[in-house]
């Protein structure tokens, strides 16, 4: 075999590689499990008891058109959300248009204060980012007995479902997109 096709191979082998690398960096896969103990607090949106949950540290990358899960949260004292939010320490009332994302996205807050718009059903809206929706710890007190959060959510409050047009029945898990704003 000549140099030159061992070059070729080389090279070819080489940029195999370096796809492949891109393309599985690009998916964002479970970090690990969380087991809810046997026992535990009860309500709709509680862990169940002995239920094994996949953790992500990682999230999807972002885009102009990410596209994600969002959820309803209260930011207000004595809501779902549980603690005050991780990036001011305060609660929020529902009528701001405030989100938590999922660990990657929230990206050890770097992310905090900041808008992003969100997109779905023909309208966009700005929301601040307030909190951070663990993708990692769940299952506690501090967590509001909720499992880890999805590793492509966006926790929002009601009034960014308000301003999105998404009532009723809609409001649970919704598709949409976002991006930073």
């Amino acid at each position: 075999m000549s140099s030159t096709s061992i070059l070729v191979l080389a090279l070819a082998g080489l940029l195999l590689v370096a796809f492949s690398s891109t393309a599985l960096a690009d998916k964002c896969q479970p970090s690990g499990t969380l087991e809810s103990p046997a026992t535990g607090h009860t309500c709709d949106e509680c862990c169940q008891p002995g239920h094994v949950y996949p953790t992500y540290q990682c999230s999807p990358p972002v885009s102009r058109h990410t596209k994600a899960i969002m959820t309803l949260n209260d930011f207000s004292k004595g809501g779902d959300g549980g603690d005050p939010s991780e990036c001011d320490g305060k609660y929020h009332n529902n009528t701001e248009r405030v989100v938590a994302l999922s660990t990657g996205w929230y990206d050890k807050g770097k992310r905090c204060g900041e808008y992003i718009r969100i997109n779905a059903k023909g309208r966009s809206v700005l929301a601040k980012v307030v909190d951070e929706c663990d993708s990692l710890h769940g299952c506690d007190k501090p967590h509001a007995f909720q499992p880890p959060c999805p590793h492509n959510d966006v926790d929002a409050s009601q009034a960014v479902w308000d301003a999105l047009g998404i009532y009723g029945d809609e409001v649970g898990d919704f598709p949409i997109t976002w991006s930073d704003a």
